[in-house]
C-alpha cells in the first residue's frame, strides 16, 4: 500500500485510514482516490463517514471522483435532480459497500429516495407550467414507477422505467392532454439534462403503449382501452411492477388497481404467456456468456420464473401479488410453491447476482450488465464481495456455481412439481389444478392430453419410464418454446411407441441436450417434419452436430449418391424404395437447417430443386434401364425455376427425337410416373404433373421435337411463352435437350414482344387476381396472389425477360431472384425497385416454406385464426402476431407500387 505519510495525519488517523483500506476492495486504488479528500478535509480521516468514503473510493472512482469535488454529498441532499441522484448514490451504495446496509434495504431506501427526487421536480415543473397551462392547476397527473423502480429494488445506476397517466378536466379534453404532455415532456428534460452539479438520471418511457410512437401520457380510459384490445404479452407482464411513484396520489393508485385488474382478474392467456417465454428465451440466446443479467443462471432467470409462478398461482392467491422479487419469493415460500430451502436458495443468489452487478455498475456508473474479463476488475469485486486469497478466481467460481444452482432451481421448480403432481408423488406441492394450470402458462391447451402423454411416457417400471421421468423437466422446457407444444407432445409421444429401440431415443435426450432440445423445436414447427422424423428416427442424433446438419449434398453430390444406392439395389421395388426414401431423407434435412436458421431461404429452394433432379434422374435410369437415347424431360414452372418447396409438384413435359420410337418413349414416361408418384408402400415422392404441355392433357404425353416446333411455331399462347421461360433441360439424352433449347429460342426471346402478347399476358394477370383465390381467404394476405407477393413478382419478372431478353440474352434464366438480379444489373430494374420485389418473394416464399412445414400441406394465405397466427409468427421468429402482418404489409406494398408503375407500362 502506498504511503500516507504526506497527507500529515495523525498517529491516531493514519492507523485508522490504513486499517479501511486495507480491508477495502482495492486498497491501493482507493488511496490514490481518497488522497486529493483526505488533503482537503483531514478531519474525515477520524470521523463517522471514513468507512463510507473508503468504501467508495475503492469500489467506484466515478462517485470518488464526484466525491472529491462534492464532499458535502456524504452529508446531505439539497441541489438539483443531478446533485441529489449522487448524494443518494453516494450515502446508500457507500453504506452497502460499507457492510452498513444490507442489498434488500439499500434498494429499497434508493428507489424511495428517487420517489422524492421525482416528486419534488414534478411540482417545480407543475409551478412553472401554470401559467402556460392554468389547467395544471386542477388536472390530476401522476407518474407510475415501472419496472425495478416500480419494485422499489432499484439498481445504482439504471434508468427509471416510467408511464404518465393523467385524468382530464370535463369539456378541456384537448387543453387537458396538451398541458399533461408538456408537463410530462418538461420533467422528462428536467430530470435528464445534465447540470453542473452532477450527471442526470436516465428517464425512459418506452414501455408506454406503442413505445416511441405512442403519446407520451395518457388518460386512464385510454390506457385500459389499449391494454384491453391491443396490450402485447410482455406490456400486460410489465404491469406486475406499476407502482404510483409520483403525482396525484388517487390517479395513481386508480392505475394500480386498473393494473391489478388487468393482470389478475382477467389473467395473461396462454399465447400471452408463452410469448413471454418467448422473448425471454431470444434474448437469453443472444446474450453474453457475461451478462450477469441476462445469459443462463443470470438474474432474468430468478426474476423471469418467480414472474411466473405468480402470474399463474395469483389469480387465485392474493398474497402472491407483490413487485419485489425477494418479496415474490418469500411469499412463494411461505405458501407451499417452493420449499423453505429453495426459497433460501433463490434469495441468496439473487442477492449474491444483483450485488456482483452493482459493483460493476459503480465503477463507472455505467448501465452495464457484463462481467469485466481483467482480473484486477475481478479482484476488485471479489474482494469487495468478502473473498480473499485469490479473489478473482473465487469470485469466476462462484459465479459458475450460482449460475448452474439458478439453472436448476429454474428447471426444478417451474417442471418437476407437474410430473410430481401428476405421478401422485407424495410430496408434490401441486394438486391437478395447480399443474394444469402450469402446463396452461407453458403453452399447453390440451392438458387433459398432456396429462395421459406424460402418464403414458413415465408409468411403469422400465427404464424408459424412469429416464422419460428424469428428462421431461428439461423436454416440457423445449416444447414449451416451440411454436406449437401441444403438436410437438403429440409428435414426441409417437416418435417414442413407432421407434423400435425407444430405450435408446429416451436415453439420447437424457445424454444430448442439444439433440433434444432442437427435436423438440422440429417436433413442435410442424406436422410435416413430425411425419418425417417418424419414418426416418435415426436422423434424431444428426441434430446435435451443426457440422452435419449444414452438409447437405450439391446437385451432383445428390445425384452420386442415390445412383450408388440404386446399383446396390438389384430389385427393382427395392429400387423405387430406395428412391422415395432418399427424397425423404434429403426433405428432413433441408427442413431441419431451415427451422434451426442455418441456411437462407434461397438455399433451402435449391436443395429441394437438387433432390428433385436427383430424383428424377434416377427414376429415369429405372424406367429406361440406364439407355435413355432419344428421350428428355424439360423441367417446368418451380422445379424449372430451381425454386421448389416442401411440397411442390413435379412440373415438366417430356420430348423426344424424331427418330425415337412413340410408344417406347410413352413406356418410359408412364414408367416414371409409377416410380414417383403412384401410392405403394414405400410413400410418396412426387407428384407429377404434366399439365403445361401443348395442348394440356389433351395433348400426347410425350411429343417429338418436331411436333415441339410446329406446334410453338404456329399455336404459341400467351401463357405458354410465360411457362416456357421456366423450362430448364433437365434429365435424359444431351442432344436431344439440346435442341430442345435450342427450337425455344425463337418462340421466347424476339427483339420486340408483339403487343398483343403484352395485353394477353396483363389479362392472364387480371383473370388470376379475380378468379383463382379461394372463397373465403383474404386477398390482402395471399402469399402467392395477394397484391405484391409472388404472383406478382414472377409476372413482371417473367414479362420484363420477354420484353428485353432478346436483345439481353444474360436474362434468359429460369430462376426468379437470379432473372431479378440480372434485371438489376442490367439497368433494367432500378436498385430501389429490384430491392422491393427481391424481399417480398423471399418473405412471402419464407412463409409458405414454414407453413407446409407447419400444417404438413401445402398454403398460400396467413391464417386468419388466431392460435395458427400465433405458431406462426412465433416460428417466424416475431414477437407476436400483428408484427408478421406488419412485415407482410410493409414488403408487399412496396413489391405492388413496382408492379403497378413497371407491369403496365
Amino acid at each position: 500500500m502506498s504511503s500516507l505519510n504526506h497527507l500529515g495525519l495523525s498517529d491516531t488517523d493514519r492507523k485508522r485510514v490504513e486499517a479501511a483500506l486495507a480491508a477495502s476492495a482495492d486498497p491501493d486504488g482507493a488511496l490514490d482516490r481518497l488522497g486529493p479528500l483526505l488533503t482537503a478535509d483531514p478531519d474525515m480521516a477520524g470521523g463517522d463517514h471514513l468507512p463510507t468514503a473508503v468504501a467508495l473510493a475503492a469500489s467506484s472512482r466515478a462517485l470518488a471522483s464526484h466525491l472529491v469535488s462534492d464532499p458535502g454529498l456524504l452529508t446531505d441532499d439539497e441541489g438539483s435532480a443531478g446533485r441529489r441522484l449522487r448524494a443518494a448514490l453516494v450515502q446508500i451504495a457507500g453504506a452497502d459497500l460499507a457492510g452498513a446496509m444490507d442489498f434488500r434495504e439499500a434498494t429499497f431506501t434508493y428507489s424511495s429516495r428517487i420517489d422524492r427526487i421525482v416528486q419534488d421536480a414534478l411540482e417545480g415543473v407543475t409551478d412553472s407550467l401554470l401559467d402556460a397551462h392554468p389547467v395544471l392547476d386542477e388536472m390530476p397527473f401522476a407518474v407510475i414507477a415501472m419496472g425495478k423502480w416500480g419494485a422499489q429494488e432499484l439498481n445504482y445506476y439504471s434508468d427509471i422505467d416510467v408511464l404518465f397517466t393523467h385524468e382530464p378536466i370535463v369539456g378541456r379534453d384537448t387543453e387537458s392532454r396538451d398541458a399533461a404532455r408538456a408537463l410530462a415532456s418538461r420533467l422528462i428534460a428536467v430530470l435528464s439534462t445534465p447540470s453542473f452539479d452532477g450527471s442526470p438520471l436516465q428517464v425512459d418511457a418506452g414501455l408506454r403503449p406503442e413505445g416511441a410512437a405512442g403519446p407520451l401520457t395518457r388518460s386512464l380510459e385510454g390506457y385500459r382501452t389499449y391494454y384491453d384490445k391491443w396490450g402485447e404479452p410482455w406490456e400486460l407482464q410489465a404491469l406486475l411492477k406499476a407502482r404510483a411513484g409520483a403525482g396525484d396520489p388517487e390517479i395513481g393508485s386508480r392505475f394500480e388497481s386498473m393494473a391489478g385488474a388487468i393482470v389478475w382478474d382477467r389473467g395473461l392467456d396462454v399465447d400471452a404467456l408463452r410469448s413471454v417465454r418467448q422473448i425471454k428465451a431470444q434474448v437469453e440466446e443472444r446474450a453474453s456468456p457475461l451478462d450477469l443479467k441476462r445469459a443462463r443462471g443470470g438474474i432474468r432467470d430468478i426474476e423471469f420464473t418467480v414472474q411466473l409462478l405468480q402470474l399463474v398461482h395469483g389469480r387465485f392467491d392474493t398474497d402472491l401479488r407483490v413487485r419485489a422479487t425477494l418479496d415474490a419469493i418469500a411469499v412463494l415460500g411461505e405458501h407451499g410453491y417452493v420449499t423453505t430451502e429453495e426459497a433460501d436458495r433463490l434469495m441468496e443468489a439473487y442477492t449474491f447476482l444483483r450485488d456482483v452487478e452493482h459493483r460493476v455498475q459503480l465503477w463507472d456508473l455505467e448501465q452495464t450488465h457484463l462481467l469485466p474479463e481483467g482480473d484486477a476488475a475481478r479482484a476488485r469485486i471479489g474482494r469487495g464481495l468478502g473473498f480473499t486469497g485469490d479473489p478473482a478466481a473465487t469470485l469466476t467460481t462462484r459465479l459458475d456455481e450460482v449460475r448452474s444452482e439458478v439453472r436448476g432451481l429454474h428447471e426444478h421448480l417451474y417442471f418437476r412439481p407437474i410430473l410430481d403432481s401428476l405421478a401422485g408423488v407424495p410430496s408434490a406441492r401441486l394438486n391437478p389444478s395447480d399443474a394444469t394450470l402450469r402446463l396452461e402458462a407453458l403453452g399447453f391447451r390440451d392438458t387433459v392430453g398432456a396429462v395421459t402423454a406424460f402418464t403414458e411416457m413415465t408409468s411403469g417400471l422400465s427404464r424408459r419410464s424412469r429416464v422419460m421421468h428424469q428428462v421431461l423437466p428439461l423436454t416440457l422446457d423445449w416444447l414449451s418454446l416451440s411454436p406449437d407444444p401441444d403438436l410437438g407432445l403429440a409428435q414426441l409421444r409417437l416418435l417414442l411407441a413407432h421407434t423400435s429401440d425407444h430405450s435408446a431415443l429416451v436415453t439420447l435426450l437424457q445424454n444430448n441436450p442439444l439433440a433434444g432440445e432442437r427435436l423438440c423445436l422440429l417436433l413442435g414447427t410442424g406436422k410435416l417434419l413430425g411425419e418425417l422424423i417418424d419414418r426416418i428416427p435415426e436422423f434424431v442424433p444428426r441434430l446435435s452436430d451443426d457440422s452435419l446438419l449444414a452438409d447437405i449434398r450439391d446437385l451432383d453430390g445428390a445425384k452420386a449418391r442415390l445412383n450408388g444406392l440404386l446399383e446396390s439395389r438389384p430389385d427393382p421395388e427395392a429400387k423405387v424404395g430406395t428412391i422415395r426414401r432418399f427424397v425423404r431423407r434429403r426433405k428432413l434435412r433441408v427442413a431441419a437447417r431451415d427451422v434451426l436458421g442455418s441456411a437462407p431461404t434461397e438455399a433451402t429452394l435449391l436443395a429441394l430443386a437438387d433432390t428433385a433432379d436427383a430424383a428424377v434422374e434416377g427414376a429415369v435410369h429405372m424406367a429406361t434401364d440406364g439407355s435413355h437415347d432419344g428421350f428428355g424431360v424439360v423441367a417446368m414452372g418451380k422445379w424449372g425455376g430451381r425454386e421448389m418447396s416442401y411440397g411442390s409438384d413435379i412440373d415438366l413435359i417430356y420430348v423426344r427425337a424424331d427418330t425415337a420410337d412413340p410408344d417406347g418413349t410413352q413406356a418410359w414416361a408412364a414408367s416414371l410416373s409409377r416410380i414417383l408418384s403412384e401410392p405403394n408402400r414405400h410413400g410418396e415422392a412426387y407428384e407429377i404433373d404434366t399439365g403445361l404441355r401443348p395442348e394440356g392433357r389433351a395433348g400426347p404425353l410425350v411429343r417429338s421435337l418436331e411436333g415441339y416446333r410446329r406446334y410453338y411455331a404456329e399455336w404459341a399462347e400467351a401463357w405458354e411463352m410465360l411457362a416456357l421461360v421456366k423450362a430448364r433441360p433437365a434429365v435424359g439424352d444431351d442432344r436431344v435437350l439440346g435442341a430442345f433449347g435450342d427450337l425455344l429460342e425463337p418462340v421466347i426471346w424476339s427483339e420486340n414482344l408483339p403487343a398483343e402478347i403484352e395485353r394477353d399476358i396483363r389479362a392472364i394477370k387480371a383473370r388470376v387476381e379475380s378468379e383463382r383465390i379461394p372463397p373465403g381467404e383474404d386477398p390482402d394476405f395471399h402469399l402467392k396472389l395477394g397484391p405484391g407477393s409472388l404472383s406478382d413478382v414472377e409476372f413482371l419478372c417473367q414479362l420484363l425477360q420477354l420484353r428485353h431478353g432478346g436483345a439481353l440474352p444474360g436474362l434468359r434464366v429460369t430462376n426468379t431472384l437470379e432473372a431479378l438480379r440480372r434485371l438489376r444489373e442490367e439497368a433494367v430494374l432500378k436498385p430501389a425497385d429490384f430491392n422491393a420485389l427481391r424481399d417480398s418473394y423471399l418473405f412471402c416464399t419464407r412463409v409458405r416454406l414454414r407453413l407446409h412445414l407447419q400444417r404438413g400441406l401445402a398454403s398460400d394465405s396467413l391464417p386468419t385464426d388466431p392460435e395458427a397466427s400465433s405458431r406462426l409468427a412465433i416460428s417466424l421468429g416475431f414477437d407476436r402476431t400483428s408484427e408478421l402482418r406488419e412485415h407482410y404489409r410493409r414488403h408487399t406494398r412496396r413489391a405492388r407500387r413496382t408492379f403497378e408503375t413497371l407491369f403496365y407500362e
